[in-house]
């Protein structure tokens, strides 16, 4: 079995990424023997959804698959056949990071249908999301982040299945903050939230690659 976990993060050693590394060995707790594979978005240049509409052309030999030739699109072409995929974002003006959004866009625009009648066929694998942010569960709840991200989880359900999700708060974001303009966030107590919290939310991770693992395994 295949599962993947795409990192929107421009960052390969920290937040999102550990707690997608986390979930992995969940996925990997279940299978032994699956490839578990991470890719990092920041990794290669590509770019979002042209509008060529080359995948929704009437006997198009790309019809439901985008056309576009960049580094994105091999690894369009393996992630489709996956078991599983898990992915993961900062959030960025109270959305996923700019690259995570030109993924999406390149992952799920080629199998949307312009029709009452027909549909694309393609693999609906279980899903999840994992989002990393600054804000606090309080603010974010005030500034709406949830009703964002389940418009956003929409599309994904509508696509593939209803993504299973992981929030992850009051993130910890420099090794030094007394190197950064940060005076709005107390240093101490980011360091105790990353000491007690942050390892409850790496098993959250953990029990999230288990889940999709096993609704994988439910599909098979």
């Amino acid at each position: 079995m295949e599962f993947f976990a795409i990192n929107g993060s421009p960052r390969k050693n920290c937040n999102t990424a550990q707690l997608l590394d986390k979930s992995l060995e969940g996925i990997k707790s279940v299978f032994p023997d699956a490839s578990a594979e991470r890719i990092d978005l920041y990794d290669f240049p590509f770019h979002g959804c042209r509008s060529c509409f080359a995948c929704k052309r009437k006997n198009g030999k790309h019809y439901g698959r985008c056309v576009q030739k960049d580094d994105l699109k091999p690894i369009l072409e393996k992630i489709v056949e996956a078991d599983g995929i898990i992915l993961g974002s900062p959030i960025y003006f109270s959305d996923v990071s700019g690259n995570m959004r030109c993924f999406l866009e390149r992952f799920m625009f080629p199998f949307v249908a312009y029709s009452k009648t027909e549909s694309v066929e393609h693999k609906k694998m279980p899903l999840a999301y994992i989002y990393t942010m600054n804000a606090s569960e309080e603010l974010s709840h005030q500034i709406g982040y949830h009703n964002l991200h389940d418009h956003f989880e929409m599309g994904l359900s509508m696509v593939f299945t209803k993504p299973e999700n992981l929030y992850v708060y009051e993130t910890y974001q420099f090794k030094d903050y007394s190197k950064y303009v940060s005076d709005a966030f107390d240093e101490k107590e980011r360091k105790n939230i990353r000491k007690t919290r942050f390892p409850k939310d790496l098993d959250n991770a953990f029990e999230l690659g288990r889940k999709i693992a096993i609704q994988a395994k439910q599909h098979g």
